[in-house]
This record gives C-alpha cells, sequence and structure tokens, in this order.
C-alpha cells in the first residue's frame, strides 16, 4: 500500500520522481525516499512524514542523476521511521529497490539469508528483496531479479537499481500495481497513472509474473521466466491537470464538488438517446441474466456501501437475491457459488487485495464475475469476465467521495438492465426510472450549491467526541457511510446502525453529550423513523436530519435540517450521501486534521 515511481532519460530525475511522488502520495505518507544513480554510486536519502521532509532533506543537498526510484510508505512491516523508509540497499550499497506490497514469506528469507552472513538494518519485509537481489546477482540484475522474484511469496511492485548499470531499471509485478510510462527517449515507472502524466499518456499495463528491462534505449518485457512479452501501447485519456485540485483548498472538497460531472461520465456510455441501456463490457448473454439465481455483491469500506445500495435496487427491481459480503471475509467464508451465481465485485481502484482473492474464489467456484472500478487497465478488468466502469476521473482523496456516487449510479443502472432482461419491468416503467437517474447531476448540483447550514451545523458539533447515524431501508447504508466518513477524517468516533436496532442496545449510548444523524428521506419506513428520532429527542440527544425537500415536519424535531431534493425513494441515496460528506469535511477542518491524508489510511489497499 505504498507509491513507487522511477525516471531514466537525459533529465536530472530528483524533481521528476519529487513530482511523481506527490501524485502518489495518496497511497502512503509515513514516510519517503529516494535513490539516485549517479558517477557510479548510489545516493539515498529517506525521511519520515509526507514528502515535505523528504524535500526539505534535499534542499540540503545537491542530489543529480539521470536515473534514480523513489517511494512514499504506508507502514504494514516496522514503525514509520527512516531506517523502515524506502529505498533499501543491499550489503554492499551496490544494488538499491523499492516496493510495494506485502512479503508473506519474508521472516524464513530473511533467517536464510542472515546465515548467510546478509546484514539488515530495518523491520521491513522490502529488505529481504535486496538481499535476495544481492544473493542471485552476479552481473546480470534482471537474471537477479528474476530468480529473487520467483522466491517471493505475497504480493509486490518492485523497481530495482545497480551502480554496475548506470543506464537500467528492472521492475517486477505480482499482485500489485505497475505500470511504465513511454516519453521520448525517457521512461517512467510508477505504481498509478497520475505519476506519469505530466510527462506522456503512453503506457505499458505490467500484468502479474511480469518484469520488465528498461534502458533509454527501449524497453524489454518478460514473464518471470524468461518468455518475451509483446505488449500494446494503453493511451490515457485523461490529463494531469483533472488530478490537480482546481483552485479548492482540498482534493476531498474538489471531489465532492466534481460530482454532478462524474455521475455523468458514469452514464454517458449506459444510455442511449432512446434511453436504452448498454453495457459493452458485460460480457453477460441475456441467457446468462435469464438463469441468474442470486447475486453475490463483495466490496471493502466505502465499496461496500455502495453495494448494500445495488441489494436494495436489484432486489426491489430485478427480483432477484442478492447477499452482499465484506470482500475479507468472503475469501475466507467457504462461499456457496455456482454457474448460475453472478458476483460483482466492486473495486474503485481496481486493486484492492481482498477484493482480487474474492474474485479468483468466485471464479474458482464456477461462478461469473462482474467488476466495478473507476481505474481503465487496473487488475480487476482482467481478472473479472466482465466490466462496469464508473469514469468518476482520478480521485486523490483518501476519503471515497465522487467515485462511491458513481459506483450507486453504475449499480443503479446495472439492477434495470436485469430487470429489463428478465421483464420485471416494462419497457416504460424502464425509461421512467431511466429518466429519474439522469437527473441526479443536477439534483446534486443543487444540494452542493446551497450548504451554509452544514458548516454551521459542523462549526456546533466539531468538539463531540461520538456520533450515531441512524437510517432505515436505502437510508441505512447511507447512515453507515456517513459514520465511516467522520471518522475516517475527523478521527470522532461514529457509529451506523438500524434505527429500529437502537432500542436493542446503542440508545444506552445516548445521552446529551451524543448528536444523532438520522436518514429521514420520504419513504415506506418515514413514521418510524419519526418515531426513532422522538426516542433519542426524549433522552437529551440533538438530531441532525437529512431530509426530502418540503417536509415541514421535521423542522419540528430536528434541531439541524439538510434538505434534498425530491426523488424516488430507492435512487435517493446518491442524493443522502452528498451533505454528509460535507459534513464529515466541515467537521474534519473545523478540528485541523488533514482531510485528503487522513492518518493510518491509504487509498488503494493493494495489501490484506
Amino acid at each position: 500500500m505504498c507509491g513507487i515511481v522511477g525516471y531514466i532519460g537525459s533529465k536530472n530525475s530528483v524533481p521528476i520522481l519529487i513530482d511523481g511522488l506527490k501524485k502518489l502520495e495518496y497511497r502512503g505518507y509515513d514516510s519517503a525516499g529516494l535513490a539516485i544513480l549517479s558517477d557510479g554510486k548510489i545516493d539515498i536519502v529517506r525521511e519520515v512524514g509526507n514528502l515535505s521532509h523528504l524535500e526539505n532533506a534535499l534542499n540540503k543537498n545537491e542530489l543529480c542523476g539521470n536515473l534514480g526510484i523513489g517511494h512514499t510508505r504506508w507502514a504494514t512491516h516496522g514503525r514509520p521511521t527512516k531506517e523502515n523508509a524506502h529505498p533499501h540497499a543491499d550489503c554492499k550499497n551496490n544494488i538499491s529497490v523499492v516496493h510495494n506490497g506485502i512479503i508473506e514469506n519474508f521472516l524464513n528469507l530473511k533467517e536464510q539469508l542472515m546465515e548467510r552472513g546478509h546484514v539488515f538494518h530495518s523491520e521491513t519485509d522490502t529488505e529481504v528483496i535486496v538481499h535476495l537481489i544481492e544473493e542471485y546477482y552476479e552481473g546480470d540484475l534482471l537474471a537477479a531479479v528474476q530468480n529473487a522474484a520467483k522466491k517471493l511469496e505475497g504480493s509486490f511492485a518492485v523497481a530495482a537499481i545497480c551502480r554496475d548499470h548506470p543506464d537500467l531499471i528492472v521492475v517486477a509485478r505480482k499482485d500489485s500495481p505497475l505500470i511504465i510510462g513511454i516519453g521520448n527517449g525517457e521512461y517512467f515507472v510508477a505504481s498509478d497513472i497520475p505519476a506519469v502524466l505530466k510527462h506522456t499518456k503512453n503506457i505499458f499495463i505490467l500484468e502479474d509474473y511480469e518484469m520488465a528491462k528498461i534502458t533509454p534505449e527501449g524497453i524489454c518485457i518478460v514473464t518471470f521466466d524468461g518468455e518475451e512479452v509483446k505488449k500494446d501501447i494503453f493511451k490515457v485519456e485523461w490529463d494531469g491537470e483533472a488530478a490537480e485540485k482546481g483552485g479548492f483548498e482540498d482534493f476531498m472538497l474538489k471531489e465532492i464538488y466534481e460530482q454532478p460531472k462524474a455521475i455523468k461520465e458514469t452514464m454517458r456510455d449506459k444510455f442511449s438517446k432512446e434511453d436504452e441501456i448498454i453495457f459493452e463490457k458485460l460480457q453477460l448473454s441475456e441467457e446468462d441474466i435469464r438463469n441468474i439465481n442470486k447475486v453475490v455483491i463483495i466490496a471493502c469500506g466505502t465499496s461496500y456501501h455502495a453495494g448494500l445500495v445495488g441489494k436494495e435496487a436489484i432486489e426491489h427491481w430485478a427480483k432477484i437475491p442478492v447477499e452482499v459480503d465484506i470482500s475479507s471475509e468472503f475469501r475466507y467464508s467457504d462461499p456457496i457459488l455456482n454457474e448460475n451465481t453472478l458476483v460483482v465485485a466492486i473495486t474503485q481502484s481496481g486493486e484492492t487485495a481482498d477484493t482480487l482473492a474474492g474474485v479468483k474464489e468466485a471464479k474458482n467456484k464456477g461462478a461469473k464475475v462482474i467488476g466495478i472500478t473507476n481505474v481503465l487497465g487496473s487488475t480487476i478488468t482482467r481478472e473479472a469476465d466482465g466490466i462496469i466502469y464508473t469514469h468518476a476521473g482520478p480521485e486523490i482523496g483518501v476519503a471515497a467521495t465522487k467515485t462511491l456516487v458513481c459506483q450507486m449510479v453504475a449499480l443503479y443502472i446495472f439492477a434495470l438492465y436485469l430487470a429489463k432482461i428478465r421483464k420485471y419491468l416494462n419497457t416504460e416503467e424502464t425509461s421512467a426510472i431511466a429518466k429519474d437517474i439522469l437527473m441526479l447531476p443536477d439534483k446534486v448540483e443543487e444540494i452542493l450549491s446551497g450548504n451554509g447550514k452544514i458548516k454551521e451545523s459542523a462549526e456546533n458539533y466539531a468538539n463531540c467526541t461520538d456520533f450515531l447515524f441512524l437510517g432505515r431501508g436505502i437510508g441505512l447504508p447511507v447512515a453507515l457511510e456517513g459514520a465511516l466518513k467522520l471518522k475516517e477524517i475527523s478521527y470522532i468516533h461514529a457509529e451506523g446502525y438500524a434505527a429500529g436496532e437502537m432500542k436493542h442496545g446503542p440508545i444506552a449510548l445516548i445521552d446529551d453529550g451524543v448528536p444523532v444523524v438520522v436518514v429521514a428521506t420520504k419513504s415506506k419506513v418515514y413514521e418510524k423513523i419519526l418515531g426513532n428520532i422522538q426516542e433519542v429527542k426524549a433522552r437529551g440527544a440533538d438530531v441532525v436530519a437529512v431530509a426530502s425537500c418540503g417536509d415541514d415536519e421535521i423542522e419540528k424535531v430536528a434541531d439541524y435540517v439538510f434538505y434534498l431534493p425530491e426523488t424516488p425513494e430507492i435512487i435517493s441515496a446518491v442524493l443522502a450521501v452528498v451533505p454528509l460528506q460535507l459534513f464529515a469535511y466541515h467537521m474534519a477542518k473545523e478540528r485541523g486534521c488533514n482531510v485528503d491524508q487522513p492518518r493510518n489510511l491509504a487509498k488503494s489497499v493493494t495489501v490484506e
């Protein structure tokens, strides 16, 4: 769960690597470092903390060289210290590596290498890699990395340089993303596309068990067994400016305000002018869809909440039973699947380790798998049978916002498609629902244009230490997401519950110091929600309500009300999450938190 970069060409690599790391800092910011090869030696600079600390250290050096690798870390093995920061070097300071992933057999390898005289200086699993490469190195860096890679168990994207080869970077990948940017006489290595977009839109995407030898003259891609791989160039369609703040104070706020556009982009390739639904890469025939007897949705974190919304829509419109599982539990649960089970795997990055493992488990049991992702060319696009893209554009803030609403919209359209094929909705009904979905961007825009009360309420509650979020029906996943957003970026303890469950335990927590946020939009359970609000008000709690426009009753019982434009109950989740995103954002800002880089979190969870 780290970011790696590399550069080889005619320019000074230091500013290029730092710029690339800034684009990847969402992947980790516990520590950072560079290794620069110049004048027959490798200079390594590493610092604890975010990139500003590394930049300050570099300002005190005159580091320069046209070949280098860099790293920004999210700690897995070992504390965030300078010793544990990447890059790591071998015993002779001849070889240096950076690594993203987890080496599961590192302890056994470390013991073997120490017995052979290797001296370790960190607590990391990564240092095993560089010593293992040293063990195999006999003048051929590619062969040494190749042999080392075959000994590693777990996930890794590795970039290695060697003092003996001032014009060579060797990279290797297994279960962790890695791309190579193709410039004019120069090449770039990175964990993710935004790191190279300033320099090129032409990239190679390495797949599992592939590695590459990169020199100023070109790239040679081979498998771990040495077989040459011919690969098509992937051309990126969005530009680097899409990953900049664009005048907003934070990436998170920018991405919240980008949601209307992101939803439009997500819908663009799925609806024709006649409201016909199109999924070009679904790889499901109409017969396949009619034979589905169960849908299983697997996801993690915010994507899991999108899955809960998808369950409501699929069951309501298509009448297919749906299970929603947390990916990390699903992969070990011995799930009951068969050829008529459809597994829908939701992963923003397309690289979420637990979800990818769940995909493999599902395919091994004969189920068909559809992936929902925001990243073209990511691992899930190759592992799943079919793909639905969300087209939200790059999301840099660690807390998911626009990718969540786009996942919800994609699931709504998919549910509608299933219902139409299975003939549970006729053409007129499908068209009416499609029109409601197509109106969502304008309604989100309306919410964003008047959020003063949200900021006011955040100022009032910023010093609170606990929150409860309540919802029923489609409001429950919204409540769960609201609680997650608040705890992620403001570090306030927050719990989401089904409102009917409150009196079965959580009501014991309610007192004058615990505000309760209630999703109370117009629905079939609206009267029940009002009753739940009365229960918490009777115990002295403040109530913050998310309600439908024109609801006068809610004003009588809630201390703050965030109003939403009216929309059908099932698709109201897209609207209801927006004020809760803003509420969490303003709470975090009031408390002085870094909303883009919340502590202990990373954007792309590529480790188990």
